[in-house]
């Protein structure tokens, strides 16, 4: 571990990831500090899924670890992964759309306070008035008020993304991983989207953002991470970031401008 004064809520210390003959991530070592939001950028096929995949149990690194809040995560299952702290906002969202809008955020504090998923929590809703009541609230934060009792399957893109992030909000995780929240989103609801970012950051909220879209990035990240390859390129503040030579080699070009 790093001996910096920061505290480090996420630690993924020398990853390796191998698919067969593909070197996925080589020598990945990120230190996450508690409060900030940290982007993680790069070309496409770079490793970022890949990085987010490791970091949440869905996939097992060939060597190296993840450790989270000083405790060795790797080879714990994603659902042990979510219960000690650390939420993910999916690169397509990830939501129940057979239920309303009100239900899906219900949905996973029941899980968190059960540990566990139950497909019956719908039998207990009306003796649930607490997590109700903090469900309404965390649809206020995201702007959805007016669609509360909506079926969620016929929302937008943008809202969709919304809910699914309300959904983690309620899990009040000590870290959130967000993957491309704005993707195939338009610039409005873009917009929108970096609004709400910023209002969680004013609360403390540790974040990791993968994202393509770089007025997205330099709004919201005090330092980026640049994956080429599988191995980190380059790593510092948006101001750094933006006008070192390599990553405008092997991403950003006159994109920078």
């Amino acid at each position: 571990m790093s001996t910096s004064d920061h505290n480090v809520v996420l630690h993924v210390a020398d990853v390796h990831m191998r698919f067969g003959g593909l070197h996925a991530l080589a020598d990945v070592d990120l230190e996450i500090e508690e409060g900030k939001t940290h982007a993680i950028i790069g070309p496409n096929g770079a490793g970022k899924s890949t990085l987010l995949n490791v970091c949440v149990g869905r996939l097992t690194p060939t060597s190296g670890a993840v450790i989270f809040d000083g405790q060795i995560i790797t080879g714990m299952k994603p659902h042990e992964i979510n219960q000690a702290g650390v939420a993910r906002v999916f690169q397509t969202p990830e939501i129940f759309p057979e239920l309303s809008v009100l239900e899906n955020v219900m949905a996973p504090a029941f899980a968190k306070r059960d540990g566990a998923f139950k497909l019956n929590f719908l039998h207990n809703l009306g003796k649930e008035a607490e997590i109700r009541e903090e469900a309404a609230h965390f649809i206020e934060d995201v702007g959805m008020t007016a669609q509360i009792d909506a079926h969620s399957g016929a929302l937008s893109r943008g809202d969709k993304r919304r809910l699914e992030l309300a959904m983690c909000l309620i899990q009040h995780p000590r870290l959130l991983l967000l993957d491309e929240p704005t993707a195939g989103m338009s610039r409005h609801d873009t917009n929108t989207t970096i609004e709400l970012l910023k209002k969680i950051k004013e609360r403390g909220m540790t974040k990791v953002i993968i994202e393509h879209d770089m007025h997205v990035v330099f709004s919201l990240a005090d330092k980026i991470s640049v994956l080429a390859q599988g191995r980190i390129i380059a790593e510092g503040t948006p101001d750094e970031v933006r006008n070192d030579p390599r990553v405008q080699e092997a991403y950003l070009g006159g994109a920078t401008e």
